[in-house]
């Protein structure tokens, strides 16, 4: 069974373990049942690729998936890494708020 994430594409992620520590970059892709997610500018390997028609052979660099647990959630007012909470509002909608600021994050 997939689980729920707190972490959704097009959030702003930083890395605080692994090769890339310190980085920062926006979600592309979220891949719930490996709990992995694909960063943009993270995790960067390099593949061989085979010359077809429609491209060049030659070695390109692209993303590869990061595991959930390496990256925390940025701040929305600090840029600093936080963690996330849940939060209902008056009219009942659930938002996401900021651990580190209590400022909401907007999806």
């Amino acid at each position: 069974m997939a689980q729920q994430f707190k972490i959704k594409k097009g959030d702003t992620v930083c890395v605080i373990t692994g090769k890339d520590k310190g980085k920062s970059g926006q979600v592309l892709k979220v891949n719930r049942q490996d709990s992995r997610l694909l960063v943009q500018g993270i995790n960067l390997v390099k593949k061989h690729q085979k010359q077809t028609v429609a491209q060049s052979g030659g070695i390109i660099q692209k993303e590869s998936s990061i595991h959930i647990s390496n990256v925390a959630h940025m701040d929305p007012t600090s840029k600093k890494p936080t963690r996330i909470g849940m939060k209902f509002l008056e009219d009942g909608r659930k938002v996401r708020v900021s651990k580190r600021s209590g400022e909401s994050i907007e999806s």
